[in-house]
């Protein structure tokens, strides 16, 4: 099972490779991240790095036993003790249960280790898995609308985390 792990530098090479080899799959979903992204990844990286360090997120990858990132669970936006989650499983591992398990150990790292008492997540009305996943996380759906410059609906999701 891959390990979850608060997103440090080193991570960089992996977790490029997972964000251009997952690229196609992930825009079936979400906005696109665009070629800028991928051109100034170690510049978005120390900014991302930096911003963690405020408090303000908490960036986590999952890394399975080759180093390979499989996965990616934030936490950003934090104020008030809520963040909004958000998260991405690769393509050669979705449907094993990880978006799962990643959200749940996140939900629980939330609360004791970031002191937050309650989390958002939204997720395109059409994707069925990660719709899913939040349900067997523990979250609630309360509302849905329209996903931010795609037009898309969205469902909007909540969950209380217990701070520790």
């Amino acid at each position: 099972m891959p390990e979850l792990q608060r997103l440090r530098a080193d991570h960089a090479p992996a977790l490029l490779a997972f964000e251009r080899e997952n690229r196609a799959y992930f825009a079936k979903y979400v906005p696109d991240r665009g070629d800028a992204y991928f051109t100034e990844f170690d510049a978005r990286l120390a900014a991302l790095l930096a911003e963690q360090a405020t408090g303000a997120c908490h960036f986590h990858v999952l890394v399975d036993g080759e180093g390979a990132v499989v996965g990616r669970v934030n936490l950003v936006d934090v104020a008030d003790g809520e963040a909004e989650l958000g998260y991405r499983i690769a393509e050669r591992a979705a449907g094993r249960g990880l978006a799962t398990s990643a959200v749940r150990q996140v939900c629980e790292v939330a609360g004791a280790q970031y002191g937050l008492t309650a989390l958002r997540a939204a997720t395109d009305h059409d994707n069925e898995g990660s719709r899913a996943v939040l349900v067997r996380a523990g979250f609630v759906v309360v509302g849905e609308g329209e996903m931010e410059g795609t037009g898309r609906a969205e469902v909007r999701y909540r969950r209380a985390v217990a701070a520790g």
